[in-house]
């Protein structure tokens, strides 16, 4: 395998966005403390229920200090 060229790595992450924009979901991502980590979450499923928006958490993880990070993705419309 070739070494890997900062272009090649550039040309694959803007082919990563253009389909990232493509699909059509929105992401969000948050970084709060626990407790308020799960209630933007419940507050974003009620906003955007998962039947009509296709809302899920996309991905998460602990961050230090009872940190979560966490990314949204939904629909910007309901159909």
């Amino acid at each position: 395998m070739p070494p890997r060229l900062p272009a090649d790595l550039a040309s694959r992450a803007a082919h990563d966005l253009r389909r990232k924009r493509l699909e059509g979901f929105r992401r969000e991502t948050f970084a709060l403390p626990r407790e308020a980590a799960r209630e933007k979450a419940r507050e974003l499923f009620r906003r955007f229920p998962k039947a009509a928006y296709m809302t899920e958490i996309e991905s998460w993880r602990e961050l230090p200090g009872d940190r979560i990070e966490f990314t949204m993705r939904r629909l910007p419309t309901a159909d």
